[in-house]
């Protein structure tokens, strides 16, 4: 089983998109980005860099929460056939 971390943007990141000088230029870009679809590695990519330290500050911000995405490599093994 491998997790995939993911990011979407809770009220407080709403109302902070309004206001881009609040949190920064690189911050207001993640925001933007974060949708709760796109990894962490997505993220990094679309902004040209590591967001890791960003994206975690802005979740511990209250801006961001996590969304775990599971995903299983061989068939379950609790599943009968």
């Amino acid at each position: 089983m491998v997790s995939i971390e993911r990011f979407a943007k809770t009220p407080k990141a709403w109302d902070a998109l309004a206001r881009p000088g609040q949190i920064g230029r690189q911050a207001h870009s993640l925001l933007l980005m974060a949708n709760g679809r796109r990894s962490e590695r997505e993220l990094s990519m679309l902004l040209g860099g590591d967001v890791s330290e960003l994206a975690h500050g802005l979740q511990q911000q209250g801006y961001l929460q996590p969304i775990p995405l599971v995903m299983y490599s061989d068939v379950d093994p609790t599943l009968n056939s």
